[in-house]
């Protein structure tokens, strides 16, 4: 099997992968903002007497601030805790389960199952990137010009890391 038909037949295989990465990457641009977010409705016993630090980590809210607090009930802008029982009340905004299962996918650690998909996907994308260079004759215009080009997106990528 030469380079040519193993890099059209894997190209082919990961075009479909590539357009997923593709797509769970640019929500995850929006990972810090409500974009793609629903609200959902929860209810949670924790352990009572929390201050507004210690419940905003308890909850995963960052910046927990209170709007109000009578001494029983603490009012914050997600909702509210009892102080007494333990009990809070508060809409959290999280990515639909399968935008979150989706986004999955870059995120996987070590941990993680999908990190072998995550090395397959890496290798053989640096497969198809050097497999690339032996389509053409070196002494060839095109092979030339895409010397260039490959020259031209790596020093776009240092360029965006160190700007």
């Amino acid at each position: 099997m030469t380079f040519r038909i193993l890099h059209r037949y894997l190209g082919y295989f990961l075009a479909g992968i590539m357009m997923i990465y593709a797509l769970s990457g640019i929500t995850l641009i929006f990972r810090k903002t409500d974009t793609f977010k629903v609200s959902i409705e929860k209810e949670a016993m924790l352990e009572p007497g929390l201050d507004a630090s210690a419940l905003g980590q308890a909850l995963r809210i960052r910046d927990l601030t209170p709007i109000g607090n009578d001494g029983r009930i603490l009012v914050f802008e997600e909702g509210a805790y009892d102080v007494v029982s333990g009990e809070v009340k508060y809409t959290a905004k999280e990515v639909p389960i399968w935008l979150d299962k989706l986004t999955h996918l870059h995120k996987a650690t070590t941990e993680d199952p999908l990190y072998y998909f995550n090395i397959f996907f890496g290798l053989a994308l640096l497969f198809l990137a050097i497999s690339s260079f032996f389509m053409f004759a070196k002494s060839s215009l095109i092979f030339k010009k895409g010397l260039w080009f490959t020259l031209g997106g790596i020093i776009l990528v240092l360029i965006m890391l160190y700007v």
